[in-house]
């Protein structure tokens, strides 16, 4: 039985822990467009966290607001040097909306809910060239992502789902 997100991110986060005797950078990237309903999924994310207090000072995390052009952020990268970029973002799986998933690199090409300017697949592979660090995506289906829709309410499940894992794994850091 294959490894489930969940696992998978406790997995790749432990062993940055286990790695480095300083703590692993990271950086946390929300993707998506907030008028695009199920597609503001992964700004959610980021944004929760942003929230949370336990993150505000942390000198090894990096949380962003990607939005629809998440290319726009890497001045923000090359600045923190990050170890690993986790984007999360909606992505069509072929599941039931607010599956989530985790999303290989090679993947990732159209699975996009498509309302980036530039494929995350191009971006991830820029990423890893240009600072060296791991990419690694977290997908969530929609249920829709029709301008001037709501988030629906299995994705923001599945929002919330996202958030408490991240927060937990980060946090024992």
């Amino acid at each position: 039985m294959p490894l489930s997100w969940k696992d998978l991110l406790s997995r790749k986060l432990s062993l940055f822990k286990a790695r480095n005797s300083e703590l692993p950078r990271i950086c946390v990237v929300g993707v998506g467009n907030d008028l695009r309903g199920d597609d503001s999924a992964g700004l959610l994310v980021a944004r929760r966290l942003l929230a949370v207090e336990h993150f505000k000072n942390a000198s090894n995390l990096l949380i962003l607001e990607g939005g629809p052009a998440p290319e726009n952020q890497t001045g923000k990268l090359r600045a923190f040097q990050p170890e690993l970029v986790l984007f999360v973002d909606a992505a069509h799986l072929d599941e039931s909306p607010g599956t989530i998933q985790w999303i290989p690199l090679e993947s990732i090409d159209g699975m996009s809910a498509s309302s980036h300017s530039l494929p995350l697949s191009i971006l991830a592979c820029y990423i890893i060239a240009e600072f060296d660090c791991q990419v690694d995506v977290i997908g969530i289906q929609p249920a829709q992502n029709e301008i001037g829709t709501e988030l629906s309410l299995p994705v923001r499940a599945a929002v919330d789902e996202v958030l408490c894992l991240v927060c937990e794994l980060l946090k024992r850091l």
